[in-house]
């Protein structure tokens, strides 16, 4: 099985691995595109390095909708293009790439007018459906089904009767999108890349007019270096226009965010067995399954407030909370939402119509010698994008290199994931542990998950749950901190785990605990444990605190209460 640590030593060898010789490539900016591209090109066989100023994953990439799509939507604009292309990567990510994190999730459509809505959105999925199949990427998914009223109030009691005429049910994915990243990027190192996450750019290195690497700011060790590199990745999202701005370059387009919330609610709240697709007057509505939970989402609203910490507030919920209950029986009120979170999409905004037209479209540019910048985009081609980002890069390499692998190369834990699935029962008994235990390692972690379970033979008291979060098992919590990257409390129970999300007390009864299983993977001493801790708490407050607040700028503010932890 091939594996990767991104532990404390893993981090500082890194750090210095990279600043001690040329990279072929340099990548900043730790999102899903940027880990994409780490990955794409090391298995080019390029010396490769990414850096990320906060944790993996910390912004856009750990905040979206969890889906792996194709866009149906697209399909009523016309860009076929996009859909198809999106189709063939959720296949690929399915059926070779990540089947141990990727999974597929049904989607109830409620019609509401009689003939011709079903003719015209029946035609559009049956469309979908046959161009997934087209490329033979869509094997693993039941095709869509029509459905009268009265078989869809069977598969989906919560509606209101007058709610509907009838219903469509299709199929789509989803993932967890920080777990995701994160492994993207443990593939990465597992085939050579270098990676460094709390490793924030201050600058960008000129020889006249050529960037040739980055200055680096070791966020945890204070430290400074330099990053020499023939190629710069800036793959940062919507920090985009901020990362180009260091290098004094006019961008040949820019990057506007588009705040998105999402509402986290107990499974129960909503008698249903599939995921619901709600139209608005805007865009659409997704109820979907998470869990023991559903997430409803989400809203598209401009942003030009702090990119680091987008708040919800109170009208973003009252927003989601009105759309949904339109169309429920039981309507959700403000006291079933366990949790709420807030994402920014970077959405492509040229100087011209032609450039704007782009928006959920990515596109790549070199605008200086060595380098590149790659924006725009949606989750499910990241793939893609990455692909688009390094064969830019390699026409600045005096070399040849050699085309992209990716579509070949099955993340960390993929391999062996099905044969271990079946075997669930045996390594249940062989552990001490319920078979739900091990289904819920292996399709958190696939084939990794026996590193997990290694730590548990090695301490049995790892195999409990964390307190205030039974669904996550003490060792998962070490395990973060150990061989994925964790630095801090709340990269564990907001991005490892998504205790924040899924506990009415956002995870503030799991924080001491939590941060003492960290504590000595880290080398905390107990001041640095009290205040990660504290600073969990202070976090959570401040996010209640926005969420109740009437607007943008009110909530922005309140969010901004409790600061980013730094260790001392």
């Amino acid at each position: 099985m091939r594996t990767a640590t991104l532990g404390p030593a893993q981090r500082a060898e890194s750090l210095a691995g990279m600043a001690e010789r040329e990279l072929d490539i340099l990548v900043v900016g730790g999102g899903v595109v940027g880990a994409g591209t780490a990955l794409d090109a090391v298995t080019r066989g390029l010396s490769t390095g990414i850096v990320e100023a906060r944790d993996w994953a910390s912004g856009t990439s750990s905040r979206s909708s969890k889906l792996i799509h194709g866009g149906l939507r697209y399909l009523e604009m016309l860009d076929f293009a996009l859909v198809r292309e999106a189709l063939k990567e959720r296949g690929l990510l399915l059926e070779r790439l990540a089947p141990h994190l990727v999974r597929p999730v049904p989607f109830l459509y409620p019609l509401q007018h009689r003939g011709w809505e079903r003719l015209y959105a029946g035609s559009g999925v049956a469309l979908y459906d046959a161009m997934s199949m087209a490329r033979s990427h869509g094997r693993g998914l039941p095709l869509h089904r029509h459905l009268t009223r009265r078989h869809a109030l069977r598969v989906a009691p919560c509606l209101k009767k007058d709610a509907l005429v009838g219903a469509l049910q299709y199929y789509d994915a989803q993932m967890d999108d920080a777990r995701f990243v994160a492994t993207l990027v443990r593939t990465a190192v597992s085939y050579g890349a270098k990676a460094a996450n709390r490793a924030r750019v201050t600058g960008f290195l000129r020889e006249g007019e050529r960037v040739v690497g980055a200055r680096v700011q070791d966020v945890e060790g204070g430290g400074e270096y330099e990053i020499r590199a023939k190629q710069v990745v800036n793959a940062t999202g919507v920090w985009t226009d901020d990362t180009q701005a260091m290098v004094g370059e006019r961008g040949q387009f820019h990057v506007r965010a588009s705040k998105g919330i999402h509402l986290v609610v107990p499974k129960d709240r909503i008698s249903s067995t599939t995921g619901l697709i709600l139209r608005t007057e805007k865009s659409v509505l997704f109820v979907i399954p998470w869990g023991r939970h559903w997430i409803v989402g989400t809203t598209d609203t401009g942003w030009d407030l702090d990119k680091a910490h987008p708040a919800a507030s109170s009208a973003d919920i009252d927003y989601l909370l009105e759309h949904v209950n339109s169309v429920l029986a039981v309507p959700l009120s403000r006291d079933d939402v366990q949790g709420v979170y807030a994402g920014l999409r970077p959405l492509l905004a040229g100087e011209s119509d032609a450039t704007s037209k782009l928006s959920r479209e990515h596109t790549v540019a070199h605008p200086a010698p060595g380098l590149v910048v790659v924006a725009g985009g949606k989750y499910t081609t990241y793939r893609v994008m990455a692909k688009d980002a390094v064969d830019e890069a390699v026409h600045g390499l005096d070399m040849r290199v050699a085309d992209c692998v990716t579509e070949d190369i099955p993340l960390l834990g993929a391999e062996g994931y099905p044969a271990l699935w079946n075997a669930r029962a045996r390594i249940a008994a062989e552990h001490g542990l319920h078979v739900v235990r091990v289904e819920h390692l292996l399709r958190r972690y696939g084939s990794a998950a026996r590193e997990v379970l290694a730590l548990i033979t090695e301490n049995p008291t790892l195999g409990a749950p964390l307190q205030g979060a039974d669904d996550y098992l003490r060792a998962e919590v070490v395990y973060a901190a150990s061989h994925e990257g964790a630095r801090h409390l709340d990269d564990v129970l907001t991005r490892r785990t998504r205790i924040s999300i899924e506990t009415f007390d956002r995870g503030t009864r799991s924080a001491r605990e939590a941060a003492e299983l960290m504590a000595p993977v880290l080398g905390w001493d107990k001041d640095q444990t009290e205040r990660e801790v504290e600073h969990y708490e202070k976090r959570v407050e401040a996010e209640r605190e926005s969420q109740r607040q009437p607007d943008d700028l009110t909530a922005d503010a309140a969010r901004l209460g409790a600061p980013d932890i730094v260790p001392l």
